[in-house]
């Protein structure tokens, strides 16, 4: 384990919330008409209301922090720099797919994006494996969660060829 100072334990949690925080910003910019937008489309009967994204998502950012934490804290980047890369690039198709699917109403494109999402999440949750367990238990809910997305993602699109 590389040994830092609780302070600099502290600034890399802080700065880990700090960046999931402006993730969660960028997406929720996209998704400003999203409560609109979403009771407009024709949905699978399985869909949850528009009222449980928000709740569940920010927990996930929460855990993703802890996680990304966890590896840092453990290895530092020199360490992890592997793993740590693969949870950042994951962001991008994570931010990307709020503005395609709610700002450009794009859904092919958006499905097409939480495939690729899918497949940097899994990598980063083997990766993290490797490195600290427990970093990589904490990412299985967004797992699971993005997967459940992929299959509501194709869904809606597909019942909604004009909007989407």
């Amino acid at each position: 384990m590389y040994r830092m100072s609780r302070s600099l334990q502290l600034l890399g949690l802080t700065a880990w919330i700090v960046l999931l925080a402006v993730v969660a910003a960028l997406g929720a910019i996209a998704s400003v008409n999203a409560g609109d937008f979403y009771q407009q489309l024709t949905q699978p009967d399985w869909a949850p209301p528009g009222a449980v994204f928000g709740p569940v998502w920010t927990l996930l950012y929460l855990m993703m922090a802890l996680s990304a934490w966890l590896v840092w804290r453990q290895r530092a980047w020199q360490g992890a720099r592997g793993a740590l890369t693969l949870f950042v690039l994951q962001l991008v198709p994570n931010v990307l797919w709020s503005w395609l699917f709610f700002a450009w109403h794009q859904g092919g494109l958006a499905f097409a994006n939480i495939l690729l999402l899918l497949g940097l999440i899994v990598a980063t949750v083997v990766a993290f494996w490797q490195q600290r367990p427990l970093a990589a238990l904490l990412l299985v809910p967004y797992l699971l969660w993005v997967s459940f997305a992929a299959f509501l993602n194709l869904a809606i699109w597909q019942l909604n060829p004009g909007l989407l």
